[in-house]
């Protein structure tokens, strides 16, 4: 159905990925042996590498992917960190009407993440964005799920969302890696290098195009590498940026830090730098998109 579907769209699967080895490689396969070939859904599949220390971007290419290291794409635009910096660079090296994003560090997922995500997209011409949802399985022992979002998802980006956005408040897990987007869309926003991409798209699609532009889908469980506490707040301090300088106003100075304390740390105190730096729309960029 969706092949019928799908009637001419290209489709690419774009993994972002940093140190991540371990996983890459059976990540790429999935969707490689189930999902592209001649009659397959996705005419490409990238892995953008932020400059990992290992060996993702080798594993990757092995597994039949097609690699870029973020930093030799487009030099002349120069290089941040970051996941956002990864997805606004693929825009770059990539032809596809659909971009579909799916994290590397999944230790817990199926090829039907790209398929659930492509469903609302093909079947819908005024669909241009659309979120997964799952239920996330903890690392811990017994294993066992957690129906709820992730902690900065509850904790930050849906008391926000409410706050502010009541329209998106129905939104299941709005910060999800695995995300789809049309191009068109996609390459109309300005994108942090950060974390703060996914619920920067979000809010734009809604602001631009109306909740009707949104679908979500249920892909079911989900599982992957979890973060530091004092990483996430780093990640939550991002997000709070990137939501304020949307709703007209800056809570982030270029020049502050976030500071945190740290018992068994010498010394103690720490300030980590929040990523506060945007991508102008790739359309801006004009010629050089693919």
């Amino acid at each position: 159905m969706l092949r019928a579907a799908k009637n001419g769209t290209n489709v690419a699967v774009v993994i972002p990925a940093r140190n991540e080895e371990a996983t890459i490689g059976e990540i790429v396969d999935g969707i490689r042996e189930e999902l592209t070939g001649r009659n397959g859904l996705v005419d490409e599949l990238v892995v953008i590498d932020s400059d990992s220390r290992d060996n993702t971007a080798a594993v990757a290419n092995e597994h039949g992917a097609t690699v870029h290291a973020a930093s030799s794409i487009r030099p002349d635009l120069g290089r941040f960190p970051g996941k956002g910096e990864a997805l606004w660079k693929s825009q770059f090296v990539t032809s596809a009407d659909v971009l579909v994003f799916i994290d590397a560090d999944l230790t817990e997922w199926g090829p039907h993440f790209v398929t659930g995500l492509l469903g609302p997209m093909l079947t819908n011409a005024n669909i241009h964005l659309v979120k997964g949802f799952y239920d996330r399985v903890l690392e811990d022992a017994p294993r066992h799920q957690a129906p709820q979002g992730g902690r900065v998802t509850e904790l930050v980006a849906r008391p926000v969302l409410n706050l502010w956005c009541p329209e998106l408040s129905r939104v299941v897990q709005p910060l999800a890696g695995e995300w789809a987007v049309r191009r068109s869309a996609f390459e109309q926003q300005s994108v942090p290098t950060g974390y703060g991409v996914e619920i920067a798209t979000l809010l734009d699609v809604h602001r631009r195009d109306g909740l009707a532009a949104i679908a979500q889908v249920d892909l079911g469980e989900r599982a992957h590498s979890h973060q530091s506490v004092h990483d996430l707040g780093v990640m939550a301090a991002e997000l709070l940026a990137v939501v304020s300088r949307r709703l007209g106003h800056d809570a982030w100075k270029p020049e502050e830090d976030l500071w945190q304390f740290d018992r068994t740390a010498t010394p103690q105190w720490r300030a980590r730098t929040v990523p506060l730096t945007e991508r102008p729309p790739a359309r801006a960029i004009g010629e050089t998109l693919c």
